[in-house]
């Protein structure tokens, strides 16, 4: 079976997220979604949220799995017996990031591979940081996340404004 794994924090996942899953299900028999839960940045969701968020987007996808995890990527795709990690690419600064991250994931683990995907033109601009930024000041990122996705958006930004 060729299983790959397509790791993020997905805080939250965006129709770029998904385009690149769906083309990775078409070359391999199995793609994990890996939600990773502890990344060094701060997010809006929490681990469980994020995972059932991704969980509906994929529902009905065949070859597609999604999968909680901590700890380096490399190690998590041996663990599941992935030959390699699927990344996807917007813009260029993504391919300087990706190649430096691929390199270290090379030295980590030689058997694991990366591959990258460009992203579909339309998701070009996409990435969860601006979907957040957007929705945090009441913009509508409705054709850029699935619906569930923006209404869990909509109310956690409910919820923190109504903390301050």
């Amino acid at each position: 079976m060729r299983k790959v794994i397509f790791p993020g924090t997905f805080d939250p996942f965006h129709y770029g997220h998904l385009d690149i899953a769906k083309r990775a299900s078409q070359m391999f028999d199995l793609v994990i979604i890996a939600v990773y839960d502890k990344p060094s940045k701060s997010l809006l969701f929490d681990p469980q949220t994020r995972m059932e968020l991704v969980e509906e987007a994929v529902e009905g996808l065949e070859g597609i799995q999604v999968v909680g995890y901590s700890g380096l990527t490399v190690a998590f795709a041996k663990e599941v017996g992935a030959k390699a990690i699927v990344r996807g690419l917007r813009v260029f600064s993504d391919f300087e990031f990706e190649f430096r991250m691929a390199l270290a994931n090379r030295r980590l683990d030689e058997e694991i591979d990366t591959i990258a995907l460009i992203t579909d033109e339309e998701n070009t601009f996409l990435s969860s940081s601006t979907v957040k930024e957007i929705a945090s000041l009441g913009g509508d990122v409705s054709s850029m996340v699935p619906p569930h996705v923006n209404r869990a958006l909509l109310k956690r930004f409910d919820e923190l404004n109504l903390d301050e």
